[in-house]
């Protein structure tokens, strides 16, 4: 019996460090490949799609492994695109961000099943981010009103990444029933 039960609780660790490197891919590759540079902030911001995996990962699968995956998988994007000096301040931005998501998505047994709580935990993770951001760049540029002229790029990047994960979202949680698969 004690054999049979290892094996399971081996095939559940497993099986979660499997979604989790998938999930971090998934963010890493979003912010790599689909991202627009944009020219109405002083230090070079992005909008890129990782925001919208990091919310999708947050609400399909709760908030450690949506802090996981957007930590990872956009302080990895930092290391290798010239970013690196910013990779510890993503890794707590946004493994706070996904924290928050996934922890407002999944109170009261709702496991991201309600969009209008999945749209105000999105919503209410922006200003996290917003402050780790700002706050790094406080302290990089060791000036509190340079990093303001970062927080619409911010903000426009979350409001992308809102409109793309909610709808994707709902159709996604409203057809697991359809396709048998748990999520």
């Amino acid at each position: 019996m004690q054999k049979i039960q290892n094996q399971s609780n081996t095939r559940s660790q497993t099986f979660d460090m499997v979604v989790s490197a998938m999930l971090i891919a998934l963010v890493f590759v979003a912010t790599v490949f689909l991202n627009i540079k944009l020219p109405i902030t002083a230090n070079g911001g992005l909008v890129h799609l990782g925001t919208a995996m990091l919310f999708i990962a947050s609400i399909l699968f709760g908030p450690k492994k949506g802090a996981i995956a957007g930590a990872v998988g956009m302080g990895l994007f930092d290391l290798i695109s010239g970013w690196t000096l910013w990779a510890p301040f993503t890794l707590v931005a946004r493994g706070l961000q996904g924290y928050v998501v996934g922890k407002i998505a999944w109170s009261k047994g709702r496991n991201g099943g309600s969009v209008t709580l999945n749209l105000i935990a999105a919503i209410l993770s922006v200003p996290v981010m917003l402050a780790g951001y700002y706050i790094c760049e406080g302290i990089l540029f060791h000036n509190w009103i340079v990093p303001v002229a970062s927080i619409p790029g911010n903000i426009v990047q979350n409001v992308v990444g809102i409109v793309v994960a909610i709808p994707v979202c709902a159709v996604l949680k409203g057809s697991k029933s359809n396709v048998g698969v748990s999520i």
